[in-house]
């Protein structure tokens, strides 16, 4: 049945709809080569992190395409089942996901792992653990959009659909809790860190952190787009 609605969704090329999905599930893959980045930027394998950046890269390139082509549809679009000012506000938000993956690996490169005591190796892979379960998570609210379209956003799957909304904060709020366990482990080790790692270092954690705060930002920006409709 999901396949059905899926190919019925396709054949209506203005609807943004499908390709937001698209679009939400190019972020969460950059994000999963982000983690597979920090396991290489962790063990020191520099050319392994240059390959899954350059992934990334690919990955945030193709997630703006398909940004524009949804921005370039909705003025011709038929009418949209919800306000298209919010669709656009909850596209920014879900399009910097891909954008902050991106640019923490490209924070990695930029200085390589070096007298990284095991225990801040292990809040950073723990970090980006959090931050790709509350994109996964997210990812899961978008999966609902075929369920709405195809019941004409029902009451019944609304809210379905907004009880996962939550629970992406509250993984949000536990990467927050992570994000500042690791700051005092950074700050804790900084004689073997060095003042120029610790900044470095700081700049890496806000970057990772922020994939997690995108996360729930869309999260809400859908619950707002949908209960105004």
């Amino acid at each position: 049945m999901k396949d059905y609605i899926r190919s019925v969704l396709d054949v209506v090329v203005d609807s943004p709809f499908v390709p937001l999905e698209i679009h939400a599930k190019k972020g969460v893959l950059a994000v999963e080569k982000l983690a597979e980045a920090m396991d290489a930027y962790c063990a020191g394998d520099t050319k392994r992190l240059e390959e899954l950046t350059a992934e990334i890269d690919k990955l945030e390139h193709e997630a703006d395409i398909i940004k524009q082509k949804i921005r370039a549809s909705i003025p011709s679009s038929v009418k949209l089942p919800v306000d298209k000012k919010d669709l656009l506000s909850f596209l920014k938000q879900q399009d910097s996901i891909a954008d902050y993956a991106q640019t923490s690996a490209y924070w990695m490169t930029l200085r390589p792992c070096k007298n990284l005591p095991d225990e801040v190796k292990e809040g950073f892979l723990e970090l980006t653990a959090g931050a790709l379960k509350t994109a996964e998570l997210y990812n899961d609210v978008i999966d609902e959009l075929y369920k709405l379209l195809a019941t004409s956003f029902s009451k019944e799957e609304v809210k379905e659909t907004l009880t996962i909304v939550p629970e992406v904060e509250k993984l949000e709020h536990e990467v927050d809790v992570l994000e500042t366990a690791l700051l005092k482990k950074i700050f804790e080790n900084e004689d073997v860190i060095g003042g120029p790692g610790v900044c470095h270092l700081i700049g890496l954690v806000g970057r990772i952190g922020t994939i997690a705060d995108k996360s729930a930002n869309s999260a809400d920006r859908l619950r707002t787009m949908i209960l105004k409709r």
